[in-house]
């Protein structure tokens, strides 16, 4: 089987991230189009420029939400077997140009609400609420992000994820739900958004193949930081193959790996299996470029601060 021959040349650590990255399918821009881009966000002259929309996006979750992806895993006794996830959308911030987007706020006035910060009464064992903005209102606005900036753009979307992980639904059942009341959610274009477009999805386990193992790291959440911007894709990343930017095949699809990581309940050595450090490296330099994202953004992140043993009061 394909899927285990790859499990033998990659650690454990890399076949997650090489499962859960979305390819995306992309189209190039006109030449028209190419020249109306915003040079802040893309300096870089271009022959060609693609992109992807964020419908196309958001299906290469669909069968993920529905069944899990399957993560191939080599256990120390020398077992295979296959782990699964579920995504599900923790966070997203959508910044667009004035001339791509009016900035919308449908509807809005009357379920966001403004904080600067979330808190949680969360145990690991319990079904209580997680305290923040309402998961089920959709928005949840904080402080400075409504104003216009040249290089950040113009807010057109955001949504923090703060219930409890029992009362989620699957990406692409919650992304359905917003994208009722903000139908571009379905139609932007990643050539359209700025740099600071990004989002994070929060990996549950569910299952594995064969049953029967047991092992703490199997129960192990992963929340994974994703650019939704085609900017990135102007530089010249094919000699950083960790730098976790897009990464584009002509015109054919996009790569979307995850620029940021942290990890809930990882307790044994399922996930730090090399025997040269490089797992446990990777692990710190994602976590530490997660870390530093929301504080250029001034974001308090709540899965991001909840996997990290923040509790805000």
């Amino acid at each position: 089987m394909l899927i285990l021959d790859k499990a033998s040349t990659q650690t454990n650590l890399e076949c997650f991230l090489d499962c859960i990255t979305p390819v995306v399918p992309s189209q190039f821009l006109s030449k028209s189009e190419m020249r109306k881009l915003n040079r802040l966000w893309h300096p870089w002259e271009r022959e060609k420029v693609d992109y992807f929309t964020l419908g196309d996006l958001w299906n290469c979750y669909d069968e993920w939400s529905a069944y899990g992806v399957g993560v191939p895993i080599s256990l120390d006794d020398g077992q295979n077997l296959i782990q699964y996830f579920v995504p599900y959308l923790s966070s997203i911030q959508i910044f667009t140009s004035n001339g791509s987007v009016n900035s919308l706020r449908e509807d809005t006035d009357s379920t966001s609400e403004t904080r600067d910060s979330f808190s949680d009464s969360f145990s690991d064992e319990s079904e209580s609420r997680w305290d923040g903005c309402s998961s089920e209102e959709g928005l949840c606005e904080q402080d400075g992000f409504w104003h216009p900036n040249d290089r950040l753009g113009n807010l057109y979307f955001q949504y923090f994820e703060t219930s409890s992980p029992y009362g989620r639904v699957p990406l692409v059942d919650k992304i359905s739900a917003l994208a009722e009341r903000y139908p571009r959610l379905m139609s932007l274009r990643s050539s359209d958004l700025s740099p600071a477009s990004w989002m994070a999805v929060a990996w549950y386990p569910i299952y594995h193949i064969p049953m029967g193992r047991t092992s703490k790291d199997l129960n192990t959440s992963f929340l994974t930081y994703h650019t939704l911007s085609s900017s990135f894709q102007d530089m010249d990343i094919e000699d950083d193959p960790e730098s976790g930017e897009g990464k584009s095949k002509g015109g054919e699809s996009i790569s979307l790996p995850p620029f940021g990581l942290a990890t809930y309940k990882m307790q044994g050595d399922v996930w730090v299996s090399d025997k040269d450090g490089r797992d446990q490296e990777r692990l710190v330099s994602l976590l530490s470029v997660a870390d530093s994202w929301l504080k250029q953004l001034n974001i308090q992140h709540h899965d991001f601060n909840y996997f990290m043993g923040i509790r805000h009061g």
